[in-house]
């Protein structure tokens, strides 16, 4: 299958240091490329990748100290995407909304994966207007503020097996890892710890837009011993970070999509206290790899509970659930759904294009039909649209044996 990976220009793919989304960009293009799909990646020019990398401006927009319109890189990004269009089989876009207007007269078929949270008020408008686009949630609470989205799934993201390791004896610290600012409860961490007689460890950035909250109401906070202010970290430190800690700290006051870092932690054994906000019950298992919790005195007491709980169980939750394999084939049944969903004459390129990379398998009630360009594709009679695609060999010959 011919994929495209459209992802934001803010961070590489990976990012050297803190970035949720272009991480899982990231993952999911090497898994593809390494179940021998031909994936293209439109990304920022210090990207890293063994796709073909299409780069849109020399590096990650936060890190280039001259980027001073940070969109308008992205509107000449998805005027390239939308030129090569009739390349790919599918387009898979990270970048929220900014397509809508291009995609809707466009006719390959594309998906989206919203990465942020959905009750800002001007969003419902927006998303009204563009209700037929699919898209794809990392979370069931992320849904919640717009349940009549074209939703196709929700997809959690997932890691590779070999990037944490297992640290079977815990710390002595609790750890807090993320971005500065009121939503993610960085002081309410602090106050967790104080009460609890452990140290704080945080690790975290603060963006230009949370440098006053940071100035005025964080800074004073760190002035105590059991404090420690180790600022942003990237992928390679987490390892140890996270590791190494107790217990990692997660008092959310907003609703989160998802939350990489409770899967980071899980995958390196460590428990997670998290209040009971957005995603956070879907992805903790109470009792299990963490507690969730209303307020700060509960989570008080989920730290004396911490030693309840088995640092290898916590490993093997995330081994089953959050795995990039898993979250990959997820994303492949979606793009076969939504390919089988746009009728042939439809496609951009169907009568131009000379390769396709993939074959469709007949069901009981369907045929076999010879398209141009050498596509074979299964058709219900009676609808006139492809069921979903295959690519295994097998297959491929059965059909052309028919």
């Amino acid at each position: 299958m011919r994929i495209a990976q459209v992802a934001p220009l803010y961070e590489s793919v990976p990012p050297k240091l803190y970035g949720g989304t272009e991480r899982v960009v990231s993952y999911l293009t090497e898994e593809l490329v390494r179940k021998g799909h031909d994936v293209t990646l439109f990304a920022s020019g210090d990207s890293v990748t063994t796709a073909r990398l299409v780069p849109q401006c020399p590096q990650a927009l936060r890190l280039d100290s001259h980027s001073v319109d940070q969109l308008a890189p992205h509107i000449l990004m998805l005027e390239q995407v939308i030129k090569r269009a009739e390349e790919f089989d599918i387009i898979h876009f990270h970048i929220d909304y900014l397509h809508f207007p291009f995609s809707r007269r466009q006719r390959i078929p594309h998906l989206t994966t919203l990465h942020g949270r959905l009750d800002i008020p001007e969003l419902a408008a927006l998303y009204r207007e563009f209700n037929e686009m699919p898209v794809v949630s990392i979370s069931n609470a992320q849904r919640m503020p717009l349940p009549w989205l074209n939703w196709q799934k929700t997809v959690y993201h997932g890691l590779p097996l070999n990037l944490y390791r297992l640290r079977e004896q815990p710390g002595e610290y609790l750890a807090f890892l993320g971005r500065i600012c009121p939503e993610k409860g960085v002081d309410r961490a602090i106050e967790i710890a104080k009460r609890s007689g452990m140290k704080l460890l945080i690790a975290a950035k603060v963006d230009r837009a949370d440098r006053e909250y940071f100035k005025s109401v964080i800074k004073p906070l760190l002035n105590q011993p059991f404090v420690e202010f180790i600022g942003e970290i990237g992928e390679r430190e987490k390892n140890d970070f996270l590791g190494k800690a107790f217990a990692l700290l997660l008092p959310l006051d907003w609703p989160e999509p998802f939350g990489m870092v409770m899967i980071e932690a899980m995958a390196c054994g460590t428990p997670v206290i998290a209040f009971q906000r957005g995603s956070a019950p879907e992805v903790i298992d109470e009792g299990v790899t963490g507690f969730i919790v209303q307020n700060v005195d509960e989570a008080v007491e989920a730290v004396k509970r911490v030693p309840t709980l088995d640092r290898r169980v916590c490993r093997k939750v995330f081994e089953q659930r959050f795995n990039v394999t898993r979250m990959a084939a997820e994303y492949i049944s979606v793009y076969e759904k939504l390919l089988g969903e746009v009728p042939l004459d439809s496609r951009v390129g169907t009568t131009s294009n000379a390769r396709h990379r993939f074959r469709l398998f007949p069901k009981a009630g369907e045929k076999v039909l010879r398209v141009p360009a050498g596509l074979h594709a299964a058709v219900n009679p009676s609808s006139g649209r492809l069921v979903p695609l295959q690519a295994e060999t097998q297959g491929i010959a059965a059909c052309e044996n028919n």
